[in-house]
């Protein structure tokens, strides 16, 4: 296989600090800010440790919220991030971009009074604290259980590496790009998720005894599930997301200044990181832009375009009460200037006759209308690429691609020995979402390998 072995702190250092903090930072809103030590002790110290904690229910991997705020609360910062280790492997990112207002905090009893306990950003400060001096190094058992490849370094590979590392497994993850982190690095904007923190949560993982193979393409190349099983691997996991945005089918929608959202979010990472100059960014400083979905897509993308400097419409088909996005998401946008319009679909992309996208022609709730912008993002979801499952003989799909898996051993696919889990299987989700499922999974990619050890202990002793 022609993969590069990553070593994190290289990664770290080649990414150009200037460039992160010129264009796409801006300041957060206040009720964003990262803690200071003496502010999360006194949040901490607000909990009322409920003997039937609603906050725990609210979370999709059943954190021991009130444990790790109690421990907080009295200054023990290593065993906060102990406990918050037990179920979680991304603190610092769960801590900033889970919708906590949906889920942990907007189960706190104090909501009641309009006044929850932070539980993210006491998360986030957590983790940002063991990383910044370094006090949780693990007792991580010898590899000794058994060889696991993880396809995909996102949220979803990345839980399953560090929950199986921390059972005593071998584990490789195998990432196309030259950089670990899937949509963490590169679909997530600068000023929700700094490329800092997923580098740090990376390397944490890595010190899990994780190895990383980047640049390393499954299905291309002649690096396959099969010759990876030949290479003497016990199981694979694919947890490569959605990589593959939907188009909209609609005149027009080969212009140019017709692109998809993440797009535009993959332009700024790179800027971000000094490997493209500005002129790569598609966006005109006072240029109008609009963008098509009511997702955390459409609202990072936005939000972005607006930081550029760009006049931003969001077009959703649906209402106000309909937008999946985050809550909090959509509250900045609107005091950041972002304009909403409601019960509007785009028609057709209109051209000036040279191929160059002029203006949308839209129903509205008015009627129909034409509005001229020069550019148009599109964030109306995504599927999965077909690359692996067209590259693997037994590996079953619905009629939209996602990957078919079985409960028992949970979430093995339809060909032996090969796992699956987040957004490939379960349509795009949120991250903490994504981890839940890849927990989950981790359980039955155990339990298969446990189970094929044995069988061939036995087999073995009886011949």
């Amino acid at each position: 296989m022609n993969c590069n072995t990553l070593n994190i702190n290289q990664a770290a250092e080649a990414s150009s600090e200037a460039a992160v903090s010129a264009q796409t930072g801006g300041m957060l809103p206040l009720s964003e800010q990262p803690f200071d030590t003496l502010q999360a002790i006194t949040e901490a110290k607000r909990c009322l440790r409920c003997k039937v904690p609603q906050c725990v229910k609210g979370c999709p991997i059943e954190n021991n919220i009130p444990e790790f705020i109690h421990q907080l609360s009295k200054g023990n910062m290593g065993s906060a991030m102990k406990i918050i280790n037990e179920t979680s492997n991304l603190p610092a990112i769960c801590g900033r971009v889970c919708p906590h207002e949906k889920q942990c905090q907007g189960h706190c009893v104090l909501g009641k009074k309009g006044d929850p306990i932070k539980i993210g950003r006491l998360e986030s400060f957590i983790a940002d604290f063991d990383t910044g001096m370094e006090l949780i190094r693990e007792d991580i058992p010898q590899k000794t259980r058994g060889r696991v490849a993880v396809i995909g370094s996102g949220p979803a590979g990345l839980t399953v590496a560090g929950t199986l590392a921390r059972q005593g497994f071998k584990v490789t993850i195998f990432e196309g790009h030259k950089e670990p982190g899937g949509v963490l690095l590169y679909g997530i904007p600068e000023y929700r998720l700094p490329k800092a923190v997923v580098r740090q949560e990376i390397e944490k993982i890595q010190a899990l005894g994780v190895e990383f193979k980047t640049e390393c393409m499954v299905g291309r190349n002649g690096i396959t599930v099969d010759s990876i099983f030949e290479d003497g691997y016990d199981a694979i996991f694919i947890g490569t997301g959605t990589a593959r945005p939907k188009d909209m089918d609609i005149p027009g929608n080969r212009l140019r200044g017709v692109n998809q959202a993440l797009y535009l979010l993959h332009q700024v990472s790179a800027f971000n990181e000094g490997a493209i100059s500005r002129r790569f960014v598609p966006i005109r400083e006072g240029g109008r832009v609009a963008i098509i979905g009511g997702g955390n897509v459409a609202m990072d993308a936005a939000r972005t375009a607006l930081r550029f400097g760009a006049k931003v419409t969001v077009l959703c088909r649906e209402g106000r009460d309909e937008l999946t996005a985050i809550e909090s998401e959509y509250n900045e946008a609107v005091k950041e200037g972002v304009e909403f319009r409601w019960f509007t679909q785009a028609l057709e992309f209109v051209g000036n006759g040279s191929g160059v996208l002029q203006s949308i022609r839209l129903s509205t709730p008015e009627g129909e209308i034409t509005e001229n912008f020069e550019r148009v993002f599109i964030a109306i979801g995504s599927r999965p690429a077909n690359r692996i499952v067209s590259t693997t003989q037994g590996i079953e799909v619905d009629r939209k691609g996602y990957v078919l898996t079985q409960d028992y051993p949970y979430g093995m696919t339809t060909r032996k020995g090969v796992f699956a889990g987040g957004d490939v299987v379960h349509r795009p989700q949120t991250v903490v979402l994504a981890m839940k499922a890849a927990k989950e999974v981790s359980q039955g990619i155990a339990q298969y390998i446990d189970a094929v050890k044995l069988m061939r202990h036995i087999e073995t002793n009886n011949n």
